[in-house]
């Protein structure tokens, strides 16, 4: 399944966009079937294993999803709603997701915007309303997929701070190298767009690039899809179909999700990196893979191979090159640069809007639990309520998911009294004691671990790369 947006297809094959409806009340998904066929092509589901059930099924996937917060088996809680809008991504990155719920708490409403839903209809809703909306959203799809191609090949690079200056520099010295690559990183961090780019400053550039999820199908399904398969190897291979690794020639795979990848198949894929041999499902005759593979992972795969998750032959294949994306909140004031970026590009009409100091201070300090993803988010809902207007901090927490139960905190605790006391002092300066404490952990870690920068990243939880670069802010020297 490519996400390229050249090959991205909305439409159904009765020519109308592909609604995805998410309801376990069979009257509501019934009723809004009927009014919405005359625009839209409906699929419908009622639980979270409907919905997977469904997708792999499909040849296109519905571009347009229409989800209600609480499903079977817990109706009554938003948590399966939460899950849907977290896994339908996985199966088409640009499908635009609607909430439609009775459920419609603050919390639960900015923790779906949070998961990548782009809108919130309560239920009872108007009928015409939920027409229109979903009319807009269909044609900010558009409008974006027309973008898509030539614009989000600069988010994951763009920016200016030493974590992103590292992660372009190797990107460039592993990209025309015959060897697997290895981008980890969080989820909406940007690691499709590192594996474009080592695709496109490699010499392989002028041959396929080609991306499939290996969560998005069941093991059976997947197998097909990467190795192909003979006429009546099974029920309803009425034609042999060649699968990724022969489609994408001498160009590259990438492995999206690579941790989600099945034991089974972890072995026929080793087989693959150790000498190019596959086989087509139902064929005895070997076939040669010439693609380079890159794997992505959001996953620790050192903590799953320690677990019997994933193989560690396989593993030290895919290791052979490393690049870890860093999260939005490592990249000092990139979310600047990137929130210029998206403004420019998602503006719905008239001019972008644009933040004042305040505004931008709380941006920069917060976490971004989605990374770039969320940021993209939050631009795009900005631009669609204040075109051309000045946001002040009220209206861009709003957008923002502030879940302190997490985090462990009470909202309605005390600050800190050390922390209090420190911040009545003249000269206090944030940066300076945030510096102290990251130099104090990392030369303990480098103490117990003796120098060795790869067991010191591991302790403290980091990539060796966003280590060697904090080092390089320090006075302290780097250890031979």
């Amino acid at each position: 399944m490519s996400d390229n947006p050249e090959t991205a297809d909305i439409f159904a094959s009765d020519h109308k966009p592909a609604l995805l409806l998410v309801d376990d009340d069979p009257l509501i998904v019934e009723a809004l079937s009927l009014i919405l066929e005359d625009e839209f092509h409906v699929y419908t589901a009622d639980s979270e294993r409907q919905v997977k059930a469904l997708l792999q099924r499909l040849e296109i996937i519905p571009s347009l999803a229409l989800v209600d917060l609480g499903l079977p088996p817990f109706p009554h809680a938003p948590d399966e709603g939460f899950k849907v809008i977290e896994e339908l991504p996985v199966y088409n990155p640009d499908i635009k997701i609607l909430v439609l719920s009775g459920q419609d708490e603050k919390t639960n409403i900015q923790h779906a915007l949070t998961l990548g839903a782009v809108d919130f209809i309560t239920k009872p809703c108007d009928i015409p309303l939920l027409k229109a909306r979903l009319r807009h959203q269909l044609m900010m799809l558009q409008a974006e997929l027309a973008q898509k191609k030539d614009a989000t090949r600069d988010e994951s690079l763009l920016g200016e701070s030493m974590a992103i200056n590292t992660l372009h520099a190797l990107t460039r010295q592993f990209a025309d190298t015959p060897y697997p690559v290895l981008v980890e990183g969080e989820s909406g961090c940007g690691k499709e767009l590192i594996a474009h780019y080592l695709h496109d400053y490699s010499s392989r550039a002028a041959a396929p690039f080609l991306s499939i999820n290996c969560a998005a199908f069941s093991a059976e399904l997947l197998e097909a899809q990467l190795f192909g398969h003979a006429k009546g190897s099974f029920t309803g291979a009425s034609v042999a179909k060649a699968g990724f690794f022969e489609e994408a020639g001498e160009g590259s795979l990438l492995l999206d999700e690579i941790g989600e990848l099945p034991l089974g198949l972890q072995a026929k894929l080793l087989r693959v990196l150790e000498n190019g041999e596959y086989y087509r499902l139902g064929e005895t005759h070997a076939r040669v893979s010439f693609a380079r593979i890159i794997a992505a992972t959001n996953r620790d795969l050192r903590e799953e191979v320690r677990t019997g998750r994933f193989r560690q032959d396989l593993y030290h294949r895919l290791n052979v090159l490393t690049l870890h994306v860093p999260p939005l909140r490592e990249r000092d004031r990139d979310c600047l640069l990137l929130l210029d970026h998206f403004r420019k590009i998602y503006v719905t009409g008239g001019t972008p809007f644009t933040l004042d100091k305040e505004a931008e201070g709380c941006l920069l300090a917060y976490a971004f639990p989605g990374n770039i993803r969320e940021l993209k988010n939050i631009v795009i809902r900005l631009n669609a309520k204040y075109p051309g207007k000045l946001i002040g901090i009220d209206a861009l927490q709003a957008e923002m998911e502030r879940d302190y139960k997490s985090a462990g905190i009470d909202a309605g605790q005390s600050v800190d009294n050390t922390a209090r006391q420190e911040l009545l002092q003249r000269g206090f300066h944030l940066d300076e004691v945030l510096e102290k404490w990251e130099k104090r952990y990392i030369n303990a870690a480098l103490e117990l671990c003796n120098g060795n920068l790869s067991k010191a990243a591991r302790m403290l939880g980091i990539n060796r790369t966003t280590l060697y670069s904090r080092l390089q802010r320090m006075t302290t020297s780097v250890p031979e």
